[in-house]
């Protein structure tokens, strides 16, 4: 009876609302305010099928079951009620930006993170002071389970934090990933050959290195030369031959000039240039 009356009582402050914003029609409706009411119940709010924020915090609400059809709504304010369960009342929600359920009674963890998993848009949740979100693992598990979040419980998350969410719940993915180095896989065995065989350190600035007798460019095909000059000038040689051509515009006559000269003879020089260079 007193849901009923409380059914009753929500429905009369839509109605004062709209009249206040002088809405005629359930499509104009966006916005509904029913927050600190007392309502331990909401009349269902599928007429306003453009409905996509609601007030509906500091209340005794213990269940959600007026959203039924509600899919555009982007902000809910649900905090500060009595809600002791959510499962199957907000899943469909799937256009939820933000949405605020704290000083609540959720004891569930995994069933109500269950319920955002499919919210692709959902960028700030709140859970605090409720039993769940004293859990030692709930922060990493919340992030974890909805990657589109942004800021959990007014805290904004953090890379490092998305990084240990991912060690704890992928574990097996995360350690292929460990394995991976400059784009390839190291195994184990490749790893333990480095340690046994270190490769040899740099040789240092300060160090003497003897000389070399062997014949200067002697990885060349021909035969060694004696000097560093000859090796040089011999590869100058096997390059291969750059040509481009321009057109010499300095050999045609300007139409001022045609115009001013006009017994004027052209030019018979050619106007284009080739140059070659190795």
């Amino acid at each position: 009876m007193a849901e009923e009356t409380d059914k009753e009582r929500s429905k009369q402050l839509i109605v004062d609302q709209m009249k206040s914003q002088r809405l005629t029609k359930d499509l104009q409706v966006t916005q509904l305010y029913l927050a600190e009411s007392g309502l331990c119940d909401v009349c269902d709010l599928g007429q306003f099928r453009d409905l996509q924020e609601v007030w509906a915090n500091g209340n005794k609400l213990r269940r959600i079951s007026f959203l039924s059809i509600n899919y555009r709504i982007s902000h809910l304010y649900l905090q500060d009620n009595e809600l002791v369960d959510i499962c199957g009342a907000l899943s469909h929600l799937t256009n939820l930006q933000v949405l605020m359920l704290q000083s609540n009674q959720l004891t569930k963890l995994e069933p109500t993170i269950k319920e955002f998993k499919v919210m692709q848009a959902l960028h700030t949740l709140n859970l605090s002071n409720n039993p769940l979100a004293q859990e030692s693992e709930y922060r990493h598990y919340t992030i974890h389970y909805i990657p589109s979040l942004k800021l959990l419980d007014r805290s904004e998350i953090l890379k490092s934090e998305r990084e240990t969410a991912a060690k704890l719940y992928q574990q097996d993915r995360q350690a292929v990933k460990d394995t991976i180095a400059f784009g390839r896989r190291c195994t184990d065995d490749s790893v333990r050959e480095e340690e046994r065989s270190p490769s040899p350190p740099p040789p240092m600035s300060g160090r003497n290195v003897e000389p070399s007798n062997r014949p200067v460019a002697d990885n060349f095909a021909s035969s060694p030369r004696e000097s560093p000059e000859e090796a040089v000038a011999e590869r100058a040689l096997k390059r291969s031959v750059m040509q481009y051509s321009h057109f010499d515009w300095s050999k045609v006559p300007k139409a001022e000039e045609k115009r001013l000269n006009k017994d004027a003879v052209p030019s018979n020089k050619s106007q284009i240039v080739t140059v070659r260079f190795r």
